[in-house]
Parts: C-alpha cells; sequence; structure tokens
C-alpha cells in the first residue's frame, strides 16, 4: 500500500492531536509508512489539499471533532475531485454518532471508524490490503452497493495494548513550543447529559509505570506544557496523590494542567498540594457549568457546591496553583435571572479564569435527545450551539455573549485585576452586573467590529464609567494607572492618560527619590538605581489616595496624595516594582 496519512485540523496551531499518534502508534508496526500531517481550521482549504497531495497518499484519514468538521468537509470535497482514487476514512467524536447521516452527507467519504479508532482502523487497513471483508470489522461503517453497513461496536481495548504515542522523533523538536495532550484514563464514572463522556461507562487506567516513563520522557525532552485530557483525574484519591507527588519531584519547570471533580477532592490531597507543590506548575479546570440544583438534577450532573466552595477555596489561599473554572450558559431550567446567579456564585470563588461556554447540543448526548422537552433551537451545523429554550430566549442568550466577551478581555487577560476588582466590590451591584453593563456599552458603540491596542482596553473602560456617571473616578484612574504601568515588562514609551506631573516637576522628583531613597522604602533603596537609570527605568505619577493601605487592608483613605513609583527592570523576565511614596496632607 502507498503511505497512509493521518490528518486533522487543530483548533490553533500550538495544539497537538493526540488520537493521531494514537492511531500511527498502533498501527505502524504492520504499516510503517504512517504519516501525520496537522493542520489548524484557519489554514486555506487549498494549503491543506496541496499539502495532501504532494504526499502521495492511497489513504488518508480525518480526525473529526466540532471545531474542524465543516472545514475539513471542505477539504474532503477538494481532495476526492483531484484525487478519485485516494481512500478517505473519517472518525472521532463528531462522527462516531449520526454515522448514517455523516454517510449519506458524504458521499465522498468512504469509511468511517465509530469509537475507539486504533484497533478498527488497523483492521480496516488489513482489509484493504487484503481480503476486503469489511463487515468483519467491528467499529467500522462502510459502503455496500448503494446502502450504508454499520457494523456491531468493537469491545474495548486493553489500553496497555496501545504502543506509547509520546516518542517519536519527529516531534521531539517541537515539543517546547506546543501544547502536549496526555491520557492516564479513559472514560468518565458521571452521567452529565450535556457531555459524550456520559455515553461511556466505567473508568480505565494505563499501566501507572508507563505512564510515569513517557511522562518523565517528555519532561526531559523540553515539554513545557502537558494537559492531562482525563475527564476526572483525581477520581482514585492514591492514584492522583501518587501522579502529583511523581509530578512534584519530576517537574523541571514544565506545566501540568488536569479536569479536576472539585466536590470529590479529598483534605488530605489538598494538604499535600498547599505544602508540596512548586507555585505555577499545577493548573486545575473545574467545570462548574451551574450552581442551580434543579438545573443539574435534570442533567444528571451531582455536584455538591458547598464541597466544591471548600476546594477551590482552599486551593486558591495556597497560592501555588491557578484554577479554570467554567460555566454553560443555556443548560435546563436555567433562565437569565438564574445564570446571572450562577455567574455570581462562582466568581466570587476569586478563579484565575472563569470560562463562560454556550451549550452545545453534541450529537449522541442525552441532551440531544431531549432537546424538544425544554424547546431547545440550535443550530443545524457544528458546533450546534443552541440559539435559546422556553425560558431563556434568543436576546437573553445574546447579552450572556457580550458578558463572555468582556470577561475574557478584562478578567481572564488580567490586564486590570486592581480595577475589575475595586469596581465589583465598591461600584457595582454584582461582578455580572458590572460585565453584563459594561459589555452593553461595548457593544452599543461598535468596538465589537474593531480590533484593540492594550490601551483602547483602558480609554474605552474609563469612557464606559465616564458615561454611568460613576462616583470616585480619580480613585478608579488610579488604579488604572497602576494596572497599565503593571502590563508593560519596559518602561512604556505613551501613556493613555495625561500626566498629572510636568516634565520638571518629575525630574524633581526623580532627583528627592536618588537622593533618599530610603523614603519610599528599604527594598527600593537596596535596588541602587541612580539619578540616571530612574529617567531611564522609572514611571511616576501622583495618585490622590493612599495607594499602599488600599493593597495592604482595602481601606481608601484619601487623607494624603502619593506618588506611585514603578520600576522597569532591565531584564524583561523581572516584573515590574511598584512603590509608593507619601506626600504631603491634602490641603496641607
Amino acid at each position: 500500500m502507498k503511505s497512509i496519512v493521518l490528518s486533522t485540523l487543530n483548533a490553533k496551531y500550538i495544539h497537538t492531536s493526540l488520537a493521531l499518534r494514537y492511531l500511527k502508534s498502533f498501527s505502524q508496526q504492520d504499516f510503517p509508512d504512517i504519516q501525520i500531517a496537522e493542520y489548524t481550521i484557519k489554514d486555506p482549504a487549498m494549503n491543506i489539499v496541496s499539502d495532501l497531495y504532494r504526499r502521495e497518499p492511497a489513504v488518508i484519514g480525518f480526525s473529526c471533532y466540532i471545531w474542524n468538521i465543516e472545514e475539513t468537509i471542505v477539504v474532503i470535497g477538494m481532495l476526492k475531485k483531484i484525487m478519485p482514487e485516494v481512500v478517505i476514512v473519517l472518525g472521532g467524536p463528531e462522527v462516531s454518532y449520526d454515522t448514517e447521516y455523516w454517510m449519506k452527507r458524504l458521499p465522498e467519504v468512504d469509511y468511517i471508524v465509530m469509537g475507539e479508532g486504533e484497533e478498527t482502523f488497523h483492521h480496516l487497513l488489513t482489509e484493504l490490503q487484503g481480503d476486503r471483508a469489511f463487515y468483519s470489522v467491528f467499529g467500522l461503517a462502510y459502503r455496500k452497493e448503494d446502502r450504508v453497513i454499520l457494523n456491531a461496536p468493537r469491545p474495548k481495548l486493553a489500553l496497555d495494548q496501545i504502543p506509547t504515542p509520546h516518542r517519536f522523533a519527529e516531534d521531539v523538536p517541537s515539543l517546547a513550543n506546543r501544547v502536549v495532550y496526555f491520557e492516564t484514563s479513559r472514560g468518565c464514572p458521571f452521567s452529565c447529559q450535556f457531555c459524550l463522556s456520559s455515553i461511556e461507562v466505567g473508568v480505565r487506567y494505563f499501566d501507572v509505570e508507563r505512564t510515569k516513563s513517557d511522562l518523565l520522557y517528555l519532561i526531559e525532552s523540553g515539554a513545557k506544557l502537558i494537559k492531562f485530557v482525563d475527564r476526572t483525574f483525581n477520581i482514585k484519591r492514591d492514584y492522583a496523590m501518587d501522579m502529583f507527588e511523581f509530578l512534584i519531584h519530576n517537574h523541571q519547570g514544565c506545566v501540568f494542567q488536569f479536569e479536576i471533580t472539585a466536590d470529590i477532592m479529598r483534605p488530605e490531597v489538598l494538604d499535600y498540594l498547599a505544602e508540596h507543590a512548586p507555585p505555577g506548575v499545577f493548573r486545575f479546570e473545574i467545570g462548574v457549568q451551574s450552581t442551580n440544583d434543579l438545573t443539574n438534577s435534570l442533567v444528571k450532573r451531582r455536584q455538591n457546591f458547598s464541597k466544591l466552595t471548600r476546594t477551590v477555596t482552599k486551593v486558591k489561599e495556597s497560592g501555588k496553583i491557578d484554577q479554570h473554572l467554567d460555566l454553560i450558559a443555556g443548560l435546563p431550567e436555567e433562565d437569565y435571572d438564574s445564570f446571572r446567579k450562577t455567574f455570581n456564585d462562582v466568581f466570587a470563588l476569586g478563579p484565575e479564569e472563569l470560562q463562560l461556554g454556550f451549550l452545545k447540543m453534541l450529537r449522541g448526548t442525552g441532551m440531544r435527545h431531549d432537546a424538544d422537552k425544554y424547546g431547545y433551537k440550535y443550530m443545524d451545523h457544528a458546533p450546534y450551539e443552541i440559539l435559546g429554550n422556553n425560558i431563556l430566549p434568543f436576546s437573553d442568550l445574546v447579552r450572556i455573549k457580550r458578558v463572555e466577551d468582556v470577561l475574557e478581555k478584562y478578567w481572564n487577560a488580567h490586564r486590570m485585576d486592581h480595577t475589575v476588582n475595586y469596581l465589583i466590590k465598591r461600584e457595582f451591584t454584582s461582578a455580572f452586573d458590572f460585565f453584563q453593563e459594561f459589555g452593553d456599552y461595548w457593544e452599543e458603540r461598535g468596538w465589537q467590529k474593531i480590533g484593540h491596542q492594550l490601551e483602547d482596553l483602558f480609554t474605552r473602560l474609563h469612557a464606559f464609567l465616564k458615561h454611568r456617571g460613576t462616583e470616585g473616578l480619580e480613585v478608579i484612574e488610579g488604579l488604572m494607572k497602576l494596572d497599565y504601568f503593571l502590563n508593560h515588562k519596559y518602561k512604556p514609551r505613551k501613556i493613555w492618560w495625561d500626566f498629572s506631573l510636568d516634565k520638571a516637576a518629575q525630574a524633581e522628583y526623580l532627583r528627592a527619590l536618588a537622593e533618599r531613597p530610603e523614603a519610599v522604602s528599604s527594598r527600593f533603596a537596596a535596588l541602587g538605581i541612580g539619578e540616571k537609570e530612574l529617567h531611564k527605568h522609572v514611571m511616576i505619577e501622583v495618585l490622590p489616595f493612599r495607594l499602599d493601605r488600599y493593597l495592604q487592608e482595602g481601606v481608601l483613605d484619601r487623607s494624603s496624595d502619593q506618588l506611585l513609583i514603578v520600576y522597569f527592570p532591565p531584564d524583561a523576565s523581572l516584573k515590574p516594582q511598584p512603590f509608593t511614596l507619601s506626600l504631603e496632607p491634602a490641603g496641607a
């Protein structure tokens, strides 16, 4: 057989396809001429087709997901026109359900591998090369004359029969610049009706020593970010503890991201992580989805929010692990007001990132099956996002999308944490209301249609706050100035506000700082910055309140002005350092 190409369109260039590597590792002993060809959904179809054509494949297998299926279909259509003899095989979660629909919609597709693909794909290649007894290939969909045949599903494979997908020499040069996806188990113990994992019963594990050996290989080969794709990494306490301990002792600066079910996390695991986890090495992704008990029961999602809160709070207090919490808007019986409460409940936990997603009616899930029961309208094609239901009309969904837009820009990107925290605590009824009002204003101004630089984020927030008549704007402006400075590695060349100090006053202050640095603090004095260096690496601005007291105690003290001093180290790997110097009391 001529070459076999395994391909997919990743969502981003930095992503890698674990599925393709599994398929290659399982089949390459018998079919050594297997290549992997990865592209992105942003690549022009002509470029993808040209590259695949150049490889002269006999068989091309595409891994299909909701994020790439429509782009993949375009590529397949072009390929069959220029290479009618090439065999096209699809696999992946998007085509493993409603498979007959896909075979009828896509006449260019010869075969579809349903479910776990390693053994089925290998068996298909064997039949293509041999007797072509496709009826014998469990888990395969194929065509016979004008009929579509769906074979019986394949029994689950013993995972240790799959050779490691992590040791291809061609992957090593790019390990440091790509996300490495890693699996220690398959399956999920839960039955959430919006998730494809709910369909598979039981959890199977790879051999733990093999897992550790592969991880060590990846770390020593230069991997910088490894994302574990296990649906619930911490389902077995002893296993999770063993893996956490292993990674703590062997991380070498690599970062590891896990999907965690927070309400089953045991206190002793949390205590261990609080004491031993190196800062920044672990990240937790926690799917909260909703805090509405009725909603959770309808989608068969067991969740104890008080226990989840305990876990998230304890992890946050340790200061060691960033947490990424997920919400889904549009679940059954969650209207706009209920979702507002869910959002505020979860935002109050202070996650480093809050991901606001919208319900997708995935093929094969219970939610899609029950769509009519709740009056769901949703997109005909992937990603099958909902357009409304009985209690959440499209108009409310659109409003929540505006919340998502500014949440990404102003919270998840951490451009102005001091400012946003202040606004939510002191100026708005709740976090949701801040993001909603600002999102509505953003949309009214048409800003969603144009790009933005860093300073635009500040000027647009400032315009919004002025427009609504926000009180205490000079304090907010002070925090915005601090946040703006902290967003730069080097002393910024331009600012978005008018300096309160003219050049002579700035020079006077800088001279004083050079002569008496200990007046600021011993830490500032220890930097040993001369006047010339101060001009080169320091920004100063007068603020109308005691910034130091606000940052340390949360107290807003307007008894005196303060000089904000931000030092930008010449080494860009170091963060800017803010200092303050109290000035004469206001009015003195």
